[in-house]
């Protein structure tokens, strides 16, 4: 059973949409042999028009499998246009219809037999291969109205009564109608099904993307300030230790005690665990500034009282304005302020900026921390001016859901 039905569980979701579709289309192959062939034996009729009539239609038939099958190739963008059937198609189409009016008009040559229903079957299923060779509303339905009209000038050619043309006319506009519709509203399912896959595979290569964007941002957050601290406290072990001073050992001790944080830190990035404590990132940038030699503060609330995903967001902002302190100025202040109220607002204020600015209002770190704090619906603002560098950050406490940023910009949520 399992050989039996795996050729059909191996395939996704459109392909088994494509294999549903195109058996449908050679289904009507045979409906058309089945139901113009009956039409056919309703009467007696002799040998050669009958055996003739009944070759036309199964060549008919084929060729419009045929057309039906490349079309939907055509349409999905896997060939080029088939014109050459689509021409041979119509062709058959209205020249078989004019052959059986022609025959039915000499009664002795089918008679009894009721050639109306191989003249419209000729036509609609015709009408409905033509319709996979043709791209929009629009052509198709100059198709069908083009068919109508043709049928209503083969049968005024033919001589018959104005009755008779606008009857065969009527019919032909609508049995070809629905067939185009019916043939139109497959591919379109077909198509639908097809963006929809290519959605879903999109929505996950954004998702991988967006946690690689994560992973690196992470892995600069943590080691970014870390690695600006051991270089800080390794040259003041180098100008103790030239100097003959003892300190520089205790130097060393706290440049290998911060590494192996460090270490642990960017196993917690990897497993994904990695969150940032506000509290303890505030005490730890104050240390850090002030074994830099800045005079560092805090200010306002303490943010025990906030949520935990704002407190971590506005813990890596911390990091990453302490960093920036130390990497892109020469300050000799710096002051962290905490507001709360209807939204949280984290401002870092330094001095000793030269005048290309403390690092900027871009760079990776910041934009970084633009897209950690998008995903709460919060903004960063750095601002630059007279020797002096400002980050405010403000994150609101009571938001609607935000999706992340890069499904914003590709029109998805992730």
């Amino acid at each position: 059973m399992v050989s039996l039905t795996g050729w059909w569980q191996r395939r996704s979701g459109p392909a088994r949409i494509e294999l549903y579709t195109r058996s449908t289309f050679h289904f009507l192959a045979l409906a058309e042999m089945a139901i113009l062939g009956a039409s056919l034996t309703s009467g007696v009729a002799p040998a050669g028009p009958w055996l003739g009539l009944l070759a036309l239609v199964a060549v008919h038939a084929v060729l419009c499998a045929v057309l039906q099958a490349r079309g939907l190739d055509w349409l999905l963008g896997r060939r080029e246009r088939p014109v050459g059937l689509l021409t041979a198609v119509a062709t058959l189409s209205v020249g078989g219809a004019a052959t059986a009016l022609a025959l039915h008009s000499d009664s002795s040559l089918l008679p009894g037999v009721d050639v109306s229903v191989l003249v419209v079957g000729l036509f609609t299923f015709g009408l409905g291969a033509m319709a996979l060779a043709f791209r929009g509303t629009r052509p198709r339905l100059y198709s069908v109205l083009g068919a109508a009209v043709g049928m209503g000038a083969v049968c005024a050619l033919l001589g018959l009564p104005g009755p008779a043309v606008a009857g065969f006319a009527a019919v032909v506009l609508v049995t070809s109608g629905v067939m185009v519709l019916t043939s139109g509203c497959a591919v379109w399912l077909l198509n639908v099904v097809r963006e929809l896959d290519a959605a879903r595979e999109l929505q996950s290569q954004l998702a991988v993307a967006e946690e690689r964007l994560r992973f690196g941002r992470d892995l600069h957050d943590v080691m970014g300030r870390n690695l600006a601290v051991i270089a800080l406290k390794s040259e003041l072990a180098v100008q103790l230790a030239r100097r003959g001073r003892p300190e520089a050992v205790e130097q060393m001790v706290e440049v290998q005690r911060i590494a192996r944080e460090s270490q642990q830190e960017v196993r917690e990035v990897v497993r994904g665990y990695r969150k940032a404590d506000l509290a303890v990132e505030l005490a730890g940038a104050l240390s850090v500034l002030h074994a830099a030699g800045i005079d560092g503060t805090a200010e306002g609330d303490a943010g025990s009282a906030l949520p935990p995903e704002v407190q971590s967001a506005l813990g890596w902002v911390v990091r990453e304005a302490t960093t920036n302190v130390l990497r892109h100025s020469e300050a000799r202040s710096c002051t962290i302020r905490l507001g709360t109220g209807a939204s949280a607002v984290l401002s870092v204020d330094n001095d000793g900026v030269p005048e290309v600015g403390a690092g900027g209002t871009s760079g990776s770190g910041l934009n970084g921390l633009r897209e950690r704090l998008a995903t709460l619906g919060g903004t960063l603002d750095a601002e630059s001016r007279a020797g002096a560098f400002r980050l405010t950050v403000t994150v609101p406490l009571s938001r609607p859901e935000v999706s992340s940023p890069i499904a914003q910009q590709s029109g998805l949520v992730v």
